[in-house]
């Protein structure tokens, strides 16, 4: 049995060509996403798949680009649907702020009974640092990394080997020792912004500082529309494309 990772979008916040940065997991017939930016029911409708073949979906924090399809996502399972309601997987601290914070505006609907995060999605809380298997032969483990100072954020570690960043400042020290040193990984796919400084983000500067051995393990997304200018200029690491599938064997 296999893995598949396919990128549903490699594009920064701002890109408007690649789509936000999100990805599909296709595990043992499970297919579940990391994170459901605004472009994300659009990637969706492109490769043919529908929002109620979706079995689960990761939240890594709450920006927009990484949350802003949950709404278009409940509704189409509540009234197309049958009220299917979607796993969502994530930790209590983005729960407590997804609703309040960022849904509630849209979704808040007391005549009709929904009222929380809950009357919509089949929601699932996960510790910290605590793998848990989410589906035959499919774990995640939700690892607390810094992208913006006092807001939750987190990257994932899928069947202890994969690294997946989502979005994070660079921190030559987690993969070093932590994503390489202890864990092994032999896939890393890293948010890179290409220019400028990297207040928010891993920049593709700092990202070239690493060791060719694992910047040869290392996918780059969530970068900018001018991507192929950079082409070439990666060192041993490469560029991910949307829709574009990496396979795993197990």
């Amino acid at each position: 049995m296999s893995l598949q990772i396919q990128m549903l979008g490699t594009g920064s916040a701002f890109a408007k060509t690649f789509y936000n940065t999100s990805a599909l997991i296709r595990s043992n017939g499970m297919n579940v996403l990391i994170d459901c930016g605004a472009t994300t029911p659009k990637s969706l409708y492109d490769i043919q798949m529908q929002p109620d073949q979706i079995d689960g979906i990761i939240i890594t924090h709450i920006h927009a680009d990484h949350v802003g399809g949950l709404e278009e996502m409940a509704f189409r399972l509540l009234y197309e649907s049958n009220q299917k309601k979607t796993k969502l997987f994530l930790t209590m601290a983005i729960a407590d702020i997804l609703w309040e914070n960022t849904l509630k505006g849209g979704m808040y609907n007391p005549e009709e009974g929904y009222h929380s995060l809950e009357d919509y999605f089949d929601v699932n809380l996960i510790e910290e640092q605590v793998p848990i298997e989410i589906g035959p032969g499919l774990t995640i483990e939700f690892l607390p990394t810094l992208h913006i100072h006092l807001k939750p954020n987190y990257s994932l570690f899928i069947n202890d080997r994969i690294f997946y960043s989502a979005d994070i400042r660079f921190s030559k020290d987690l993969l070093l020792h932590e994503v390489v040193g202890i864990r092994n990984c032999h896939t890393i796919f890293h948010d890179c912004q290409l220019s400028g400084q990297g207040f928010i983000h891993a920049t593709l500067d700092e990202l070239l500082t690493l060791p060719e051995h694992i910047q040869q393990r290392i996918y780059l997304m969530h970068y900018a529309d001018n991507m192929s200018d950079f082409i070439g200029k990666t060192g041993s690491m490469k560029f991910i494309f949307q829709h574009e599938v990496i396979e795993f064997p197990s």
